[in-house]
């Protein structure tokens, strides 16, 4: 019998996506077929045994507005938008959003609309210093038209009544602006993010290396400084708000190298108009094993910081209350072209707690960048979010 839109809704969202982040998406799906595919497609409609997952090569040249869509042959992909809003009160906060779209390599070869081919996951949260919590909510289904899919060639993905996509403007140039709705139980958004400038190219060109082995990574491009205006619901109280906004777009085939336990990335809006991306991944002792960066300046121009070049050194901790786990809240940023930066986070308890679902836990929230001054003290130059997983333990995929 044919869902109806009602049915699929009720059997295909799920709490998925925000146990593992953004980067933690490349065997999401072995954890949601249990959920989300019946069992006799798991038995019989496996793909066909030369099915497989296309390789991330350097020198390969991204093309925009195409690229700004989905990539359905590879593994795994994400649209990851974090920023900072403030209303008509001041009150400062921070809030994210992420879409995941995954080849499952499973029912390829089934013509049914229902075939589990592709998953899409939605995860968004709200940062909110008043009550000193992170709000989250999750959706997850098998794609289907019109209740969960992504679209090639522009940015048009949903699940489960939440969007993201470009709006009006120039659908095919890649400054037209983005909209997203988000509606879950206790909060609510629905946001306009002005680009302003052409994507920016993260690694050689939008390779970006995750590991010393070139296998492990990812098509990666960023969008910083999107100016951001829309309405934010909290409790059923309706706010105006206004800010700014970071978008993160990356695919790949591949999955968390084995030496790697789990990494830190940050993405940084810096108040004269440039940007900061860092990240690191750490082994099992918590050494760093890899690590890249891209500094960009107002006009979007970037300077690629090497694995030699970032360091992240931990400055205080915070313990969970709830799970245990230790997570390094500030930071120290040593950068090659000698400035030392420190971050800092706008609440310590940004823990997201998923075990019921897919069972990781990790740390993901907005944070402030300060510089050092010449006399001793400091100022801060940006606002943006960090992410941090594999503390609680590795991450499984």
């Amino acid at each position: 019998m044919m869902d109806t839109r009602k049915d699929a809704q009720q059997r295909g969202f799920c709490n998925a996506s925000a146990v593992i982040g953004r980067r933690c998406a490349a065997l999401l799906w072995a954890a949601l077929l249990a959920v989300l595919v019946p069992a006799p497609l798991l038995a019989a409609d496996v793909a066909p045994a030369q099915a497989s997952y296309p390789p991330v090569l350097a020198g390969k040249a991204l093309s925009f507005p195409h690229d700004l869509g989905a990539h359905p042959d590879y593994r795994t992909e994400w649209w990851y938008i974090t920023g900072w809003l403030h209303d008509a009160a001041g009150e400062e906060r921070g809030f994210q959003l992420t879409f995941f779209r995954v080849r499952t390599l499973i029912g390829e070869d089934n013509p049914s609309r229902f075939a589990p081919s592709q998953l899409i996951l939605a995860h968004a949260a709200v940062a909110d210093p008043a009550t000193g919590r992170l709000r989250h909510a999750e959706r997850a289904a098998r794609a289907y038209p019109e209740l969960a899919e992504a679209a090639t060639g522009t940015t048009q993905v949903g699940v489960g009544g939440w969007s993201l996509r470009t709006d009006g403007g120039a659908p095919d140039s890649d400054r037209a602006p983005y909209r997203t709705h988000i509606d879950a139980q206790d909060f609510a958004f629905d946001l306009v993010f002005e680009p302003g400038r052409a994507p920016l190219l993260n690694g050689r060109e939008g390779f970006s290396q995750k590991a010393p082995d070139p296998i492990n990574a990812s098509y990666y491009y960023s969008r910083p400084q999107l100016r951001t205006a829309g309405t934010l619901r909290l409790d059923g109280e309706r706010f105006a708000v206004k800010g700014h906004a970071w978008l993160d777009h990356e695919w790949s085939s591949e999955i968390l190298p084995a030496a790697a336990s789990g990494w830190d990335w940050i993405g940084i809006n810096l108040h004269d108009g440039g940007s900061l991306m860092l990240f690191q991944m750490r082994d099992a002792e918590g050494r760093a094993m890899w690590a890249a960066g891209t500094l960009g300046d107002k006009a979007g121009k970037a300077r690629k910081f090497a694995a030699d070049e970032v360091r992240f050194e931990p400055l205080r901790h915070w313990t969970s209350p709830r799970t245990g786990v230790r997570y390094p809240v500030e930071w120290r940023l040593h950068l090659a072209d000698g400035r030392t930066l420190q971050l800092r986070p706008l609440l310590d308890d940004q823990e997201l707690d998923s075990r019921s679902s897919t069972g990781a836990v990790y740390w993901e929230g907005a944070v402030r960048l300060f510089e050092a001054q010449a006399d001793g003290g400091e100022r801060e130059i940006g606002q943006g979010y960090l992410e941090m997983t594999g503390y609680a333990e590795r991450l499984n995929m």
